[in-house]
């Protein structure tokens, strides 16, 4: 299959340098221990004809003289594989600011641009999409959607269900609590869009498309031609796109490269005609996890399913071919359907689709180049949602390539936000694509956690807190601690996928009962239990394990010039210091935020100072973006040719943070070092003992308190632990979790990456200025860019915000500046010390203008939760502890 995606890369990269594979031979199947479903040949539906062309005969033949490839996975011809049959719905509201955008383009492509440029119709039917919500939890998502909605311009309306009735006169609406209602989505002819993409890219330069090309099997060069099953990159200009879809795994192993995706059947029947149809919105039920397609005068009937098939053995001569339906399987999408529009359960069955689809971990599609080989792209896993998202993707996957990095942010989508630990990890990629599939139509909660793939990495410290009733959270496979539980332990139990496969369901899960209490956009049950976290560290102190952070080293003879190229502060500083920074890409985004600190040699062997020649620091970054910065770094330092090496020693050392008013009397007690603000400043590190074990202790605080930070060999983090904890206990000392670091650090004004902080941010817009070494002449990576946009000015700023009414909000509010949209926010929490809620985004000048401080205190703000408005604040400096005492010990 040549998913859109690659299709509208062709559009797209048309000037890029042509690839240096050539296409010959077949692809090795893939072989896995269990059954392997029949396939069959496609009769294509008559319903489907009608839409468009989708048989192998409406397809292209190559000219002759092809010389310009990419790799057109999916084995056979365009739309083979799954795009032929696809539904083609486009939806253009989801849970996501990036998405949205995406989709938006998609929908810009073939409503508008394929058809003025190429003269051809796509299919594109302008019907509209109805929402379903049975219950008020799903209402409030959708009314979620509808607040992000009004930031990008997209019509949406909330109906009652007598209002929808009046939409639908076909639908039952007797367990409706209400429906959202989006005038402008639609549907478009997979076919017929995939033949116009080819038509425009043609036009616009691409010799050709080569189907028929399932196997690379040499890799020509400017010296000839190498036989070879494997790609690897030869130079910048070499550049091999994956987007075969299920076939990708395959295809990613000829080079070396995981790809985290399984293959399974997914299916909708179409119907007879129904009377009374034509015209009507597309409709999403997702609690009775159904779509219903409008298809002429018929419905196309799908959904997702709680016991999906997997294909096993993917067959690499499959192309145009479907599986038999297994009924016992989608008959709960039949009863979900004829519930919502009884007339289906007297009309007739006209034909049933049933074929292969790739999923992913997370539901989220793969992009962007592979970690283990340069020069090699990825564009699939698209969960069945490669026609509306591909228009979109395309284009970011084209800059990706030419540029180096896409316009947007699409970390959410980038290869690189899975550990190298995981993507070819099998029984984690089974447990997780399962579960994203069958949850994909459930309520996007905020403190959501999946139940599959768990207990991948565990720290040191994770038993004796799973004791003390620690709620743990998943990040990059590492269990964190979430929040502790009065409760008593709550510990993550083998997967049991939710009964299906003729699993025995967990009975009494407790994690997953402390999980479901958490089920709201309202303040969740332990609300008070992470109050108290957060106000134990605030008026006494806590310690949070964060042993899952990325622990890098960086040293050798160009260690330093490296450093002063890859960080956007000045980090050539004396051993001992400790530099809070920045990384940026060519654009001035920002790739990261961590610590850096400048080290000695130690001795050869040591995780907690190892021996090194030249010069050397330590890198302290958040666990759950390691790879993605390890992939950064490792680029970076490949393309300078710098002389220096990165070492990992994630997985050798923990790292506890003591905080809080209390936390030197306590560490005094525990430390072999004076803790005086005078012998121990901020932002210093030196290498002390705590209860006769050598630990690495750090002034830092990301939670705005003194305190220090340990970084301790795994083998001694348990009895540190108990040290601590033991001084700690006339003192108050309590664990405290993540979701307390979450409330604390946007309390006092501190970034998150990936939230507030992402690529497509520069640290001026972001409030970071003070981060770039602009008044020194160091060179440093995306330096051009922050001075340029320096001079230019601001045309977006992060403002924090708050709200004197206590309601909780967690991100994707609209705001409103004097009457108007000016943004939107990426992340939110409540502050207990301040009492209120603290939400942060980036607004603009609706006008055009560059958005200054004295713009951001001049407005009038609202923020808009769930179609509901909130006179808002807005906060120049960190409305908790603005002059930055409490980091400095000064009460």
């Amino acid at each position: 299959m040549l998913t859109w995606s690659y299709m509208t890369l062709c559009l797209a990269a048309f000037s890029c340098p042509p690839p240096l594979c050539r296409p010959l031979g077949s692809p090795r199947p893939l072989h896995s221990a269990s059954r392997t479903p029949r396939a069959k040949r496609a009769s294509v539906p008559e319903t489907l004809q009608e839409e468009g062309p989708r048989s192998a005969a409406a397809h292209p033949t190559p000219p002759a003289s092809a010389k310009w490839w990419e790799s057109a996975g999916g084995r056979d011809r365009l739309t083979s594989g799954t795009t032929w049959h696809t539904a083609g719905l486009l939806w253009q509201l989801r849970p996501s600011d990036v998405e949205v955008e995406l989709l938006a383009h998609t929908r810009d492509v073939v409503s508008r641009e394929l058809p003025a440029e190429t003269g051809l119709h796509t299919g594109w039917v302008e019907n509209g999409g109805l929402f379903i919500a049975s219950n008020k939890q799903r209402l409030d998502e959708y009314k979620r959607l509808m607040s992000l909605g009004k930031v990008y311009g997209v019509e949406s309306h909330v109906l009652t269900p007598a209002q929808t009735k009046d939409l639908y006169p076909l639908m039952n609406i007797d367990d409706l609590y209400g429906t959202l209602y989006v005038p402008k989505d639609g549907t478009m002819d997979p076919a017929g869009t995939c033949s116009t993409l080819a038509r425009a890219a043609t036009a616009r330069g691409a010799t050709v498309i080569i189907e028929n090309c399932p196997r690379v099997h040499a890799v020509e060069t400017a010296h000839g031609t190498i036989q070879t099953p494997c790609v690897v990159n030869l130079g910048v200009s070499s550049r091999l796109v994956v987007s075969p879809g299920v076939w990708a795994r395959a295809l990613g192993r000829l080079a070396g490269v995981h790809v985290p995706l399984v293959g399974m059947h997914h299916a909708y029947v179409v119907t007879e005609r129904i009377e009374g149809i034509q015209n009507m919105p597309n409709v999403r039920d997702h609690d009775a996890s159904v779509y219903l397609r409008l298809q002429g005068d018929a419905l196309s009937v799908g959904g997702y399913e709680s016991n999906p098939i997997f294909w096993e053995e993917v067959s690499e001569k499959f192309a145009f071919g479907l599986f038999d339906l297994d009924w016992d399987v989608f008959m709960q999408h039949i009863e979900g359907a004829v519930n919502r529009v009884p007339v289906l359960e007297k009309t007739g069955i006209k034909s049933t689709v049933c074929g292969p689809e790739s999923f992913t971990a997370d539901h989220k599609p793969l992009m962007g180049e592979a970690p283990e080989v340069r020069g090699f792209f990825l564009g699939c896993g698209f969960n069945s949602a490669g026609m509306m998202l591909g228009g979109g993707c395309g284009r970011e996957l084209a800059h990706w390539i030419i540029h180096g990095r896409p316009e947007k942010d699409m970390y959410g989508y980038d290869i690189r936000r899975f550990h190298h630990s995981l993507t070819d990890n099998n029984r984690w990629i089974r447990e997780r694509s399962h579960e994203s599939y069958a949850k994909n139509y459930s309520v996007v909660f905020p403190h959501d956690e999946p139940l599959a793939g768990r207990n991948v990495r565990k720290d040191p410290l994770h038993e004796e807190l799973l004791r003390q009733g620690c709620v743990f959270q998943e990040r990059h496979g590492w269990e964190r601690p979430g929040w502790f539980s009065p409760g008593g332990a709550a510990p993550v139990l083998d997967y049991d996928y939710y009964g299906a496969y003729g699993r025995e369901r967990h009975q009494d899960y407790t994690y997953n009962r402390l999980l479901g209490d958490e089920y709201t956009f309202d303040f969740p049950p332990h609300h008070d239990i992470i109050r108290n976290e957060c106000l134990t560290c605030r008026n006494a102190l806590a310690l949070f394990d964060m042993s899952y952070f990325g622990k890098f080293y960086l040293v050798g003879p160009e260690a330093t010039k490296a450093a002063n190229w890859l960080f956007s502060a000045d980090v050539n500083k004396a051993p001992g210091s400790t530099v809070y920074t920045c990384m940026l890409n060519q654009q001035g985004g920002v790739e990261s935020d961590l610590t850096v600190s400048r080290i000695s040699p130690g001795t050869p062997g040591s995780p907690l100072a190892p021996a090194f020649e030249g010069d050397g620091y330590y890198l302290a970054i958040g666990g759950a973006v390691a790879q993605h910065n390890w992939s950064h770094i490792t680029t970076v330092l490949q393309d300078m040719k710098f002389q220096c090496q990165l070492l990992d020693c994630s997985e050798e050392l923990g790292m506890m943070s003591i905080q809080g008013p209390l936390s030197r009397v306590v560490l005094q007690e525990v430390l072999d070092t004076d803790l005086s603000n005078e012998a121990f400043p901020f932002s210093t590190h030196q290498i002390t003992t705590a209860s006769g074990c050598q630990v690495r202790a750090m002034r830092l605080s990301f939670v705005g308190e003194m305190g220090w930070e340990l970084h301790v060999p795994r083998a001694d983090c348990v009895k540190v632990y108990r040290a601590v904890m033991q001084a700690g206990a006339r003192h108050g000392i309590a664990n405290a979790g993540y979701r307390a670091i979450d409330s604390l650090s946007i309390e006092k004004g501190y970034r998150h990456w990936h939230a507030d902080l992402r690529p497509d941010d520069t640290p001026l817009e972001a409030g970071l200025a003070f981060t770039c070494k602009l008044k020194s002449s160091i060179p440093f990576l995306g330096r051009e860019a922050v001075e340029a946009q320096k001079a230019k000015g601001i045309f977006r700023r992060l403002v924090c915000f708050t709200t004197d009414e206590k309601v909780p909000m967690f991100g994707l509010e609209a705001v409103w500046r004097d009457g108007k949209v000016v943004g939107h926010i990426r992340r939110a929490d409540f502050g207990f010390a301040i009492d209120k809620t603290i939400a942060y985004g980036y607004i603009r000048d609706p006008e055009g203008g560059p958005v200054s401080l004295d713009f951001v205190k001049s407005g009038s703000y609202e923020l808009e939760r769930m179609g509901v408005t909130f006179p808002a604040r807005a906060h120049t400096k960190s409305p908790f502890d603005p002059d930055n005492k409490r980091v400095k010990g000064f009460y």
